[in-house]
């Protein structure tokens, strides 16, 4: 099922009605300030986003995998500034570049793919430092349990995609949690409860 813009159609459905209220002088100023207002949707590029993880094993290695393709949109409004993102993560997808290994994270003590297909990410708080995003917050979906998950920005750009022409808007952000905050908690305490998330994104802007 596409993923549809939170507000930009009834934003759109706001200003026709409230147009008419207006004194005719008012008018062109009124849709000025409504275009500079208007929230600018990006959809996530699925060969370019992918939720990455790291979990200490018996306090010696790094256990690394990935997540992806994720698929998504975000919608900026730096006017406001503020912007709302929604991510949906396939937990079956999960690669550490171990098949065997992938096949024991899939199981119910741990990713539980079946019951739990996809996990999600929604944060509708944006920090900006000038025109870029720093930070997002907002809640992560895992085992059919919520909790809330900072993202920082390790960096953040726009550019022009030289085959479209059109903006792609991506970053590199990073953030950590509990596993055993959903439920998550086999393999404690030789296998850690903290795991770092490193998520790269990029958007296409509609």
């Amino acid at each position: 099922m596409p993923l549809l813009p939170r507000c930009g159609a009834r934003a759109r459905a706001f200003i026709a009605a409230g147009v008419r209220l207006l004194p005719a002088g008012l008018l062109a100023l009124a849709a000025a300030t409504a275009a500079r207002a208007e929230p600018v949707i990006y959809v996530l590029d699925p060969e370019h986003s992918f939720v990455h993880f790291e979990v200490l094993h018996f306090g010696t290695s790094t256990l690394r995998g990935r997540f992806g393709q994720i698929d998504g949109y975000v919608e900026l409004d730096r006017a406001a500034p503020g912007g709302w993102v929604s991510l949906r993560i396939p937990t079956a997808a999960v690669d550490t570049g171990m098949p065997a290994f992938d096949a024991r994270l899939r199981q119910s003590d741990l990713l539980a793919s079946e019951a739990y297909p996809l996990a999600s990410f929604v944060a509708s708080r944006f920090t900006f430092d000038g025109p870029k995003v720093s930070a997002l917050t907002g809640e992560l979906t895992l085992r059919g349990v919520r909790q809330g998950l900072e993202l920082r920005a390790l960096r953040f750009g726009c550019h022009t995609h030289p085959q479209l022409q059109r903006e792609v808007c991506g970053g590199d952000f990073e953030g950590e949690l509990n596993r055993a905050d959903f439920g998550a908690s086999f393999g404690m305490p030789f296998v850690a409860n903290r795991v770092r998330l490193r998520v790269q994104v990029e958007g296409i802007r509609q």
